[in-house]
């Protein structure tokens, strides 16, 4: 997992607002989508961020992450997603959530092939928002 922790490292840090305050966020456009990336809490070591997909009439529900980044370790990883504010890194299965065993990998490497949809398919790194 570390290894994806590192891939999402360095394919968010170019995505972040170009100041590093609380509060600031910054969005892009990948074809009809909105991305919005904005930062919750910023200590020495570590920088949280939300990200979030945007719509104006949703279909179904769009995805909400949140992310931690260690800059002295270079590794991002996922720390909530949806309505699941702390992911373990194993779950018994069957559980009451029917949530995946290894539900920790599956939404970091949800966040890296999201990441990787943005960068390949023109995320514009021109603020709209």
């Amino acid at each position: 997992m570390m290894r994806s922790y590192e891939s999402n490292y360095a394919k968010l840090c170019p995505l972040l607002p170009r100041s590093n305050r609380v509060g600031d966020e910054c969005g892009y456009q990948v074809f009809d989508h909105v991305y919005c990336v904005k930062i919750v809490e910023v200590t020495k070591y570590t920088t949280i961020v939300d990200i979030c997909q945007t719509d104006a009439n949703p279909s179904l529900p769009l995805p909400k992450l949140t992310v931690r980044l260690y800059h002295d370790a270079r590794v991002a990883e996922v720390c909530a997603s949806q309505q699941i504010s702390q992911i373990k890194p194993r779950y018994d299965y069957p559980n009451s959530r029917m949530l995946q065993k290894d539900e920790k990998h599956q939404v970091n490497q949800f966040l890296s092939d999201w990441l990787t949809f943005c960068i390949k398919n023109g995320v514009s790194h021109t603020p709209i928002i």
